[in-house]
């Protein structure tokens, strides 16, 4: 059998996250690292959160609803600097968890290792990563995904710079680009999902880590074209149009029904949180918090524009979290394609 590189990387990265990371009652509580004595000793009562600007909305509506409930007793500190700037934060220990548009990637795995951090992943809701373009746009209803990577792959730099050049029937103006930043999850799946490899990406575009700077864009611009999370979609329904996409079986609208129904391929997506399973031991308020994600999600992922997972995820997540179920379900890189369902079976048998 012939194994490439990326697959021998996989599977050593696998074999160092199964090493170190499959006993966490023994090993995490014996070897304790500066960053937890530190966080411990002088910020029992601060929950530190930090990722993708993605998960940020769910994030945010669960960090103000829990501090109504609890009083001061506990601070939450949201903020977010994309997917992988939040993995380089949570890996080295400087935060307690993390959000992401994308399961942990080889290379994060190995970095959490190096530096003693178990994590648990928690599945959290569903995405349908959104084309959007602003609503004075009366010529493009719909996109095929075979157009999204001619105009975002890397050969279309400084080339694909009008709308004609995407179709012909669309008329002959500029074309004004908006997008994830590279250390955003988004930009990992949509060009993996779209353009068919991970980062591979025109960089004559405006870029933010900040969804919100994008929408601000796109909004002001009758000639752009941009892509984000639908949350930020649902909150701006005034300002922008959605794109229905093509993927060979007809234009699709991102929704929670088309989401649900597996129907909106390849743009829905998992999205996830991130705990650090020591500081989940040592600080109570950790504890306490991502219980009360866990319990609020279903009702707060709704109300802030995203698919809720089925009540059975939540419950794993709930069991995975007590026991302290540290690893993923996943193999090191985003995957494109999986359902509900999918994501369901692999939580069920981890």
């Amino acid at each position: 059998m012939n194994v490439t590189h990326k697959e021998l990387a996989i599977a050593l990265g696998a074999l160092a996250l199964t090493v170190g990371c499959t006993t966490p009652n023994t090993s995490t509580q014996t070897q304790q690292s500066p960053q937890l004595a530190a966080a411990t000793n002088t910020a029992d009562t601060v929950v530190r959160v930090d990722g993708s600007s993605t998960v940020y909305p769910i994030t945010q509506a669960v960090a103000k609803e829990f501090q109504s409930t609890q009083g001061n007793q506990a601070q939450i500190s949201v903020n977010f600097s994309g997917t992988s700037g939040g993995f380089e934060k949570f890996c080295a220990g400087e935060i307690d968890v993390t959000g992401a548009s994308r399961p942990i990637l080889t290379a994060e795995m190995e970095a959490c290792n190096k530096n003693n951090v178990r994590y648990i992943e928690l599945p959290v809701a569903f995405d349908a990563l959104t084309i959007a373009v602003h609503p004075q746009n009366d010529w493009a209803q719909e996109i095929t995904v075979a157009e999204l990577k001619r105009t975002w792959e890397p050969a279309a730099e400084g080339k694909i710079t009008r709308w004609n050049q995407v179709r012909s029937s669309w008329p002959d103006r500029p074309l004004k680009l908006y997008g994830a930043d590279r250390k955003s999850g988004t930009f990992d799946y949509f060009t993996e999902a779209v353009v068919g490899e991970t980062r591979a990406s025109r960089n004559d575009y405006i870029a933010s880590e900040d969804d919100n700077v994008l929408v601000e864009g796109i909004s002001k611009d009758p000639n752009a074209l941009g892509y984000f999370g639908f949350s930020y979609l649902e909150e701006n329904q005034d300002k922008l149009k959605a794109l229905a996409v093509d993927n060979g079986k007809g234009p699709v609208l991102p929704s929670r029904q088309t989401v649900e129904n597996n129907e909106y391929q390849p743009l829905s997506r998992p999205l996830f949180i991130y705990v650090n399973a020591q500081y989940a031991q040592k600080k109570p308020a950790v504890k306490d918090f991502v219980n009360f994600y866990n319990k609020q999600a279903p009702t707060l992922v709704s109300s802030v524009g995203y698919v809720p997972l089925p009540e059975e995820a939540y419950d794993l997540n709930e069991r995975h979290f007590y026991t302290g179920k540290v690893g993923t379900v996943f193999e090191g890189e985003a995957e494109l394609n999986i359902t509900i369902s999918e994501l369901l079976r692999r939580q069920a048998k981890f």
